[in-house]
């Protein structure tokens, strides 16, 4: 395992006693996972260390020798008011505590009697800074148009600006430890969105990915938080979670929908507290993983119908990304057409086809209810069948002759309609002038393709283009 620091700035620890800088340091570091702390006994070396090291948030004593706590606030606050400052005093009095919160102070304990709660509130500042750098990078990266990661995103061939918009999000939000929920149709590439998050984070700890359709509880729990020798019958070694395998790295849950709700109280818990148990131990381990989920699912419409706990969905999507269907970003199909031709050709050992000119039109114009992973199968299926210098059209017309997924309007008695029921009907050759204007605009000005969009003859479509005047070449 990778050791790693926890959060990625420095926690300043002020006060003039050392033995219980070295106890609070050990209490951060065993109860709250925190190990990124730098000790200072000295308060005059507080503004230097501030200017020279990465600090992000201050622990400071009020009551010190040569400069109190009570002095450094104020200077604090007005040299670095971005750096939130946590005031500790031995004393517990209400005055001095009001004071300091009217100086600027984050937050106030008394460090004697408090430890518990003083965990809690450094894990409140951290974050509190966190979402205040993210919104700062995401704004910074949103109004940009570069990538900076670009070999991040090599994986996800577009050329869509929702998508190179989304991109741009994930750079903002990889470095979070918030965890990040991925939607979107089967087929899209919602896997290959998480390795893109992952590769952006820069985590040196590896990505481990879980399906976690269909796992009972007990599946799902020893999958993930590991057992001891002895926990249930068989268990006779004990053995690590994915949990544990993906230290330093980040955890991918794919189809996180299909969850049951007993798992889902127990991950919920993971989330919240950073820490679990293995089965069959009572000794709590410290999560130190990002976790990334993903789901095909409305999860508002299993919410509605009770199968997916609310306090669960709204832990999840610290951060939200939704990938639009291939059918919402034509632009990408004969890009990915002709990469997946590639590639099927280089694994098949055949010689890169020619393509008919109205395929990729066509395709363009299909809804591709598998997304992606329908394309890639395609094109596999016509070059396992290909033998000529022409790829075959038959695989494709098999497909787009049976598109059932056509988005239609329905009346107000589910029935397909085009029309708007409050406005009249417009006469017939309006509605045909329209409809194979519109063909003739899908097809390029192709009409043997225009054809195929509208299930007609192209001596009728020419007879109708030449009754309109709209003949195209």
């Amino acid at each position: 395992m990778i050791d790693s620091l926890t959060p990625d700035f420095e926690i300043l620890l002020v006060d003039d006693e050392e033995a219980w800088l070295r106890s609070i340091s050990m209490t951060l570091a065993m109860s709250g996972g925190i190990n990124n702390v730098v000790r200072c006994s000295d308060s005059r070396k507080v503004p230097e260390l501030l200017r020279s090291r990465p600090i992000g948030l201050v622990l400071l004593d009020l009551n010190m020798p040569n400069l109190s706590g009570q002095d450094l606030l104020p200077a604090i606050i007005e040299e670095h008011p971005e750096v939130p400052v946590i005031v500790l005093s031995g004393l517990n009095q209400v005055s001095v505590a009001v004071e300091c919160m009217q100086k600027g102070a984050f937050d106030f304990f008394v460090k004697t009697v408090e430890e518990e709660r003083l965990i809690q509130g450094i894990h409140r500042a951290i974050r509190m800074i966190d979402l205040q750098r993210e919104n700062r990078e995401m704004k910074s990266r949103i109004l940009s148009d570069r990538l900076e990661n670009a070999e991040a995103f090599a994986d996800i061939l577009t050329a869509d600006r929702a998508m190179l918009s989304i991109f741009r999000y994930i750079e903002a939000v990889a470095g979070s430890s918030q965890p990040i929920l991925i939607t979107g149709e089967s087929g899209v590439g919602k896997e290959l969105v998480a390795r893109a998050v992952h590769k952006v984070s820069r985590r040196p700890g590896q990505l481990v990915s879980v399906n976690v359709a269909g796992l009972d509880d007990q599946i799902f729990s020893d999958t993930l938080f590991g057992h001891t020798r002895g926990a249930f019958t068989g268990a006779e070694l004990p053995r690590s979670g994915m949990i544990e395998r993906a230290a330093d790295g980040t955890l991918f849950l794919d189809e996180i929908g299909d969850l049951a709700i007993t798992s889902q109280v127990k991950l919920l818990r993971l989330l919240q507290e950073g820490e679990y148990f293995s089965l069959g131990s009572d000794v709590p381990k410290r999560m130190n993983a990002r976790v990334v989920v993903a789901t095909h699912h409305d999860l508002a419409a299993k919410q509605a119908a009770g199968e997916f706990r609310k306090d669960f969905y709204y832990r999840l999507c610290g951060h939200h990304i939704h990938i639009p269907a291939l059918r919402e970003r034509p632009d990408d199909i004969p890009l990915l057409f002709d990469h997946f031709l590639e590639e099927a050709a280089r694994e098949l050992k055949k010689k890169k086809p020619t393509v008919p000119k109205e395929l990729p039109v066509l395709l363009t114009n299909y809804s591709f209810p598998g997304n992606v992973r329908e394309l890639r199968a395609l094109v596999y299926d016509a070059m396992s069948r290909h033998e000529a210098h022409m790829l075959s059209m038959e695989t494709f017309k098999r497909v787009l002759g049976k598109d059932q997924n056509r988005p239609v309007r329905l009346n107000e008695q589910g029935e397909r309609s085009v029309f708007v029921p409050s406005e009249p009907l417009p006469p017939l050759h309006e509605v045909a002038d329209l409809l194979v204007a519109e063909a003739m605009r899908r097809a390029g000005g192709n009409q043997s393709i225009a054809c195929r969009l509208i299930g007609v003859s192209q001596p009728a479509l020419s007879k109708r283009l030449k009754k309109t005047g709209d003949s195209a070449p």
